[in-house]
């Protein structure tokens, strides 16, 4: 018999598990959907996105559970993709209660773009993130080195200031980059102020219990989203899916940005072509993502592009062309391998939103 050296004894808690791993296993049903492409590369990748949903929703549920002592952690990487997420962009994450204040502290260093926004968490259950208060760059004052301070609460508070509300789940920031390699990500750091435990509860059975199965619940509820998603551009091949704006921001979008989704359903010999004329905006960026809605290799492959990229015809246009191969004309967009796929558009704080003109050309 094992010493519990006076420890309360308790059973073996190996059906726990199971019972974790049972759930989990269920958000396989994603890749046997009818819509789902029934092809190598597209399964393939379904497989990965599944690992990945399980990795990241671990460190979310469990080790990064605690909100009296929030930790800041990456929610999408090179190789952690959800959501159309954005090559751009650099995602970051930290679990907070509305009953709690938090300080948020950095600098804003060379980062172009930067938000930050409260949101209430129900992709386990309804698949939405809907926003509860949002703060970015041109809202918030500034020390003279680029410092900053911003209270996350439910009660307002004088300064930079985010809103919480009653079921505010996340505090969710935003990122964007003109080029990675040259500009400076902003400092962020997350702590929470006033009330609350000195140091982390004892983790019991039940507690962890209770993460693994939120953390299945998560994994399964954001790959029916995000599937639920493709099969709605499906309706409308080859062209940007004109969805209400108010619809992406109740799943976490950034209020700043217009969406514009697509999915693309080529042959061999065919590409898809997209030609506009960015309006005046901030920043804009278009992206080639999987069926999963994951954005491909950007750190390998040239699968996406943004405004400073971006070659433009000589009346200020843009033209785009998705292909297995280089065309020789406008900007080309690696397929990648993939013949059928989402794509996303992003206007960033834009006043007029064009649709771009989509058409699928015939290729030698």
């Amino acid at each position: 018999m094992a010493n519990n050296n006076g420890l309360k004894p308790s059973p073996a808690l190996d059906h726990i598990w199971r019972e974790f791993c049972a759930q989990l296993a269920e958000a396989g049903e994603v890749l046997a959907r009818p819509s789902s492409p029934l092809n190598d590369i597209d399964q393939a990748e379904g497989l990965r996105y599944l690992s990945r949903l399980a990795r990241t929703s671990l460190n979310m549920m469990v080790d990064s559970a605690d909100p009296d002592f929030p930790r800041l952690f990456l929610l999408c990487d090179d190789k952690l993709k959800i959501g159309a997420d954005n090559p751009d962009n650099l995602y970051q994450q930290c679990v907070v209660n509305p009953s709690r204040t938090y300080r948020i502290t950095g600098k804003r260093n060379s980062v172009p773009y930067f938000s930050i926004g409260s949101k209430a968490n129900r992709y386990a259950i309804d698949g939405t993130m809907a926003s509860t208060g949002e703060l970015e760059f041109d809202d918030m004052e500034f020390g003279p080195d680029g410092s900053f301070e911003i209270i996350a609460s439910c009660t307002p508070q004088p300064g930079n200031w985010l809103p919480m509300a009653d079921d505010s789940s996340l505090l969710i920031v935003r990122q964007t980059f003109n080029d990675k390699n040259t500009e400076v990500a902003a400092d962020v750091k997350v702590e929470r102020i006033g009330d609350g435990p000195a140091v982390p509860d004892i983790l019991t059975a039940e507690k962890i219990r209770q993460q693994l199965q939120a953390s299945a619940a998560w994994v399964r509820g954001t790959a029916n989203t995000f599937a639920d998603w493709s099969e709605m551009f499906q309706q409308t091949p080859n062209q940007i899916h004109e969805k209400e704006q108010a619809f992406f921001q109740t799943a976490g979008g950034d209020p700043n940005i217009w969406y514009g989704h697509l999915y693309f359903d080529l042959a061999a010999d065919e590409a898809l072509e997209l030609r506009f004329t960015p309006p005046p905006c901030r920043m804009w960026n278009f992206q080639i993502d999987n069926w999963w809605m994951e954005s491909l290799d950007h750190v390998h492959q040239k699968v996406w592009v943004n405004n400073t990229q971006v070659q433009y015809e000589a009346d200020g246009s843009v033209v785009l062309v998705c292909a297995e191969q280089d065309k020789g004309y406008g900007n080309w967009i690696d397929l990648a391998g993939h013949r059928q796929g989402t794509g996303l558009l992003r206007w960033i704080g834009a006043q007029q939103y064009p649709v771009p003109e989509c058409r699928v050309v015939k290729v030698k």
